[in-house]
């Protein structure tokens, strides 16, 4: 009898242990299945918002602004700095809704001058669709002079950029910083002074050599400038160095050292 009822215990504590052992082994298995799921579920739903953001956008483009043009702009703005500024998401819904927001922004405010940088790095660089701020600039331009808004010769700058990096139309390009030249001389203060000789000179790199890296670089180095982020700065350096510029870190801030040849 006690030889039977450990035999019974034996058997139990075998079971016990086998089960056990498969639950352990199917564990972390079950686990991996439950992370996917959830991941599954997260994209899912941040698509699903994606969407829901372009159907407002695009409802937003056809209201009108009743007077208040300039707080629509400025609270669209405010959106794409939030839609912009979120890494995480953003690494898995990409930048498509961009230009989407510059729409609505430059529609209503042709005069907001940092709406144009930020169209041209969120667009050009980090959406893949040169084309789309070009074209957005473009329209806003005719709002414009070289007076109004202030500083407005960089807007032309920033359309040269993209024509020169992003869409490889160097003619295009050197239109557009000559007119950022010349619309920069028409003022006297050194930031204007400074402006016009930059543009100027990268006109002219492109004028004798349209495919000139003295020019892509003077154009890199203008994107490194206005970097509004680390990560474009970062792309900025390594295209510099890739046509073969150096960047000198200098008190005064970086310099950038031109190869000897174009």
């Amino acid at each position: 009898m006690l030889g039977l009822s450990r035999q019974i215990v034996g058997t139990s504590l075998i079971s016990l242990l086998c089960f056990t052992g498969v639950a352990c082994l199917q564990f972390p298995r079950m686990q991996q299945q439950l992370s996917i799921s959830k991941q599954t579920f997260s994209q899912q739903s941040l698509e699903r918002e994606e969407k829901l953001e372009k159907s407002r956008l695009t409802f937003f483009k056809k209201i009108p602004a009743f007077g208040f043009n300039n707080v629509l702009a400025n609270w669209v703005y405010l959106n794409f700095l939030q839609y912009f500024g979120d890494d995480e998401v953003r690494k898995k819904t990409g930048y498509e809704l961009s230009p989407e927001y510059f729409e609505i922004i430059l529609k209503h405010d042709p005069r907001f001058r940092l709406a144009y940088l930020s169209l041209s790095t969120s667009t050009s660089l980090y959406a893949g669709k040169p084309e789309r701020a070009v074209s957005i600039t473009e329209r806003g331009l005719k709002s414009l002079n070289p007076w109004v808004p202030k500083d407005s010769y960089y807007i032309w700058r920033y359309k040269g950029i993209d024509e020169l990096l992003f869409l490889n139309n160097s003619q295009a390009a050197k239109k557009s910083l000559q007119n950022a030249a010349d619309w920069a001389k028409k003022h006297s203060d050194e930031e204007s002074q400074i402006s016009a000789m930059v543009s100027q000179n990268t006109a002219n790199f492109l004028s004798q050599n349209p495919q000139s890296k003295y020019a892509q670089i003077s154009a890199w180095a203008m994107v490194l400038q206005n970097g509004v982020d680390k990560e474009t700065q970062k792309r900025a350096m390594i295209a510099i160095e890739a046509l073969g510029g150096q960047i000198v870190q200098t008190p005064q801030g970086n310099q950038i050292k031109f190869p000897k040849q174009d």
